[in-house]
């Protein structure tokens, strides 16, 4: 029996010989794997058979280690066996040569003492120490395929570098053996979330077959999108009597849920239909948060990315660390393509490279759960910036310029999209607020979009708001160059405009006031009121007051100006004095209404009054044009 199985990536051999001799110097029986073990390669027999043979497991935990296959199902074994007794750090023990902890998996790995191979002769104490206190070798029990059940899952030869997730996911199945620590006394589902392609399925895998051991009952694999056929296959007919009468703890898969097609009720329906099952579902959406505890993919990081596609940094750039494009470009690569020659037809018009490569359709996958309009919509938004992030605000500007809706609509729209394409994980959040759309996302997209014609719309309108928000341009002319400021209105324009708009169609100015109703005084007050409006309006979005502009086009500054001192003041100028002196002479008798009504001067006042409808609604009009508004108040000659 072996007081210490030495766990160690190949290349720490020449750092791991000293600490192998002082061990071996202190009275320790050590195995080491002399022979190697090729990365991916899993744990063979022998392997297994020493660990079986050992006290504990010691981890040479370098910065190197996690990433090395054999090393991890080492480790895997050792923590499971530990598990087993009730302490998963009962039977592994970790040198840490690095600075930090945080390449160190699992988490709970991090919190266990680290001892540092600089002193060897504390640390072969601590070693003595640990394994003088363990009664015989690790418990290591053999659960191979004859354990397995039908449509259990196969090895998966492209899974890297998501150990991380692994151990989230199995500390967030086992957290309520834990209660102190995680506050949690009963088991909860997972849910592994992300966009299609992105890797559940693999990281499920994955799971079941290294931390089989830790399910005894077995690892039961079912299909979300037909989850009754395949209970079928399994041969599960009464599933609570028959796991009662197995009593072993199992894992429940429960793959590709068709969520957002399912109400909450009916995906829980699918869990372990046992308290002995642990139960892990895969799913897109986002919007189950209380399905269970969320383990979230994302795109692989660059090193990892790199490594399936050959070590093509453009390759890898370009597909965003998107593993299912990772996978196919990979292939192409291995079997001789050129890689420069791959790339220039990821970015080509015409078919998809990936749905090549794959040999059908792949990509419709990915933009499938884009089905409603806002969504789309906001979709199309974030492809015109990309790679820029999106925000909530450019996809309002883009809507409300495209659709000529007000920006209070636009702004609904806008929210509701991005809130979808969210929760469907087609959207990450970046620094500021804003989201960014995965290129992998945008080339579906760009193959499946139902309405270019509306893609282009909505790019020519975000590239328009974008603009308005950039410094002057210098533009070439023949003879010479010369300033050309852009020429779309600023968001400050267009917000102006939008609020004297509003003010403007609800005024009693612009609304009929027909013959012998409402009151002359209230209409010269409401016109006064709105001049007094719209230079607080102009004050608050630090816009002047200006006549004219230079080529003639219409401004919110102009079209103040002209309400202002063109329309309204040359009427309220005319008739509040006329008003006022007639007001004053009202009997005290006689209510102020029926004195107004007596006026003879009444009747000409509201024609003119009426009169202003005209402008007033061609202002409105050309405000619109600005804002983006549309309230239904057509300009009248």
């Amino acid at each position: 029996m072996w007081d210490v199985f030495l766990s160690y990536s190949r290349s720490d051999v020449e750092r791991v010989r000293p600490l192998a001799r002082a061990l071996r110097g202190g009275g320790l029986r050590v195995f080491t794997d002399e022979t190697g073990v090729a990365s991916f390669a899993g744990i063979s027999d022998t392997i297994r058979r020493e660990l079986a043979r050992s006290r504990a497991l010691l981890a040479y935990y370098s910065a190197g280690y996690p990433e090395r296959e054999a090393c991890q199902w080492e480790l895997t074994t050792a923590y499971l066996a530990g598990l087993g007794e009730g302490d998963p750090r009962r039977r592994v023990m970790v040198v840490n040569p690095e600075q930090g902890t945080g390449h160190i998996h699992p988490v709970e790995l991090r919190d266990a003492r680290h001892a540092s191979d600089d002193d060897l002769a504390t640390l072969v104490d601590d070693v003595r120490a640990h394994v003088a206190g363990l009664d015989g070798p690790m418990p290591v029990r053999a659960f191979g395929v004859r354990r397995r059940r039908p449509g259990a899952p196969q090895p998966h030869p492209g899974f890297l570098g998501r150990l991380s997730e692994l151990w989230q996911v199995h500390s967030a199945l086992h957290a309520h053996t834990a209660p102190l620590v995680t506050g949690r006394a009963a088991a909860h589902a997972v849910q592994i979330r992300g966009t299609a392609g992105i890797g559940k399925t693999a990281l499920a895998q994955e799971y079941a077959l290294r931390f089989e051991a830790a399910y005894p009952g077995g690892v039961f694999w079912l299909n979300g999108e037909a989850y009754d056929d395949s209970l079928r296959a399994l041969g599960i007919t009464e599933p609570y009597d028959q796991f009662e009468a197995a009593g072993e703890p199992f894992l429940w898969i429960v793959d590709a849920v068709p969520a957002g097609r399912l109400p909450a009720r009916e995906i829980t329906g699918m869990a372990a239909p046992h308290p002995l099952g642990r139960t892990l579902f895969t799913l897109r959406s986002r919007a189950y948060d209380g399905l269970g505890t969320a383990v979230d993919l994302g795109p692989l990081d660059p090193p990892h990315a790199r490594v399936l596609v050959g070590g093509d940094d453009a390759l890898a750039e370009a597909t965003g660390g998107h593993p299912l494009a990772l996978t196919l470009l990979g292939r192409a690569v291995a079997a001789g393509h050129d890689a420069p020659a791959l790339y220039d037809r990821l970015h080509a018009r015409g078919a998809s490279l990936l749905d090549t490569l794959a040999g059908e359709d792949v990509t419709a996958a990915l933009v499938r759960d884009v089905d409603t309009r806002d969504a789309a919509d906001a979709l199309r938004c974030a492809a015109a910036l990309h790679p820029l992030p999106l925000t909530a605000e450019d996809a309002e500007q883009a809507l409300a310029a495209a659709d000529r809706v007000p920006r209070a609509v636009a702004h609904r729209r806008a929210d509701n999209g991005i809130a979808e394409l969210r929760v469907r994980g087609l959207l990450t959040p970046v620094a500021d607020g804003g989201w960014q759309l995965h290129p992998v996302t945008l080339h579906a997209w760009h193959h499946h979009d139902p309405a270019p014609a509306r893609t282009e719309a909505l790019r020519r309108a975000a590239l328009r708001t974008l603009c308005a928000r950039r410094d002057p341009v210098t533009l070439a002319f023949p003879g010479g160059r010369r300033e050309a400021p852009m020429t779309a209105p600023s968001e400050s324009e267009r917000m102006a405009a939008f609020d004297i708009q509003v003010e403007l169609v609800t005024r009693i100015g612009v609304q009929e006031l027909a013959p012998g109703t409402g009151s002359l005084r209230e209409a010269l007050t409401s016109l006064k009121s709105l001049i007094d409006f719209t230079r607080a309006t102009l004050h608050t979005y630090s816009i002047g007051l200006e006549r004219g502009s230079a080529d003639g086009t219409p401004t919110v500054q102009t079209l103040a100006y002209g309400l202002i001192n063109d329309v309204i003041r040359p009427f309220t100028s005319t008739w509040h004095p006329r008003l006022a002196a007639y007001e004053a002479r009202c009997p005290t008798d006689t209510a102020p209404l029926d004195h107004e009504t007596a006026w003879p001067e009444a009747d000409t006042m509201r024609a003119e009054l009426t009169a202003l409808q005209g402008p007033l609604r061609s202002i409105a009009d050309s405000l619109g044009g600005i804002s983006g508004a549309d309230f239904g108040v057509a300009a009248t000659g």
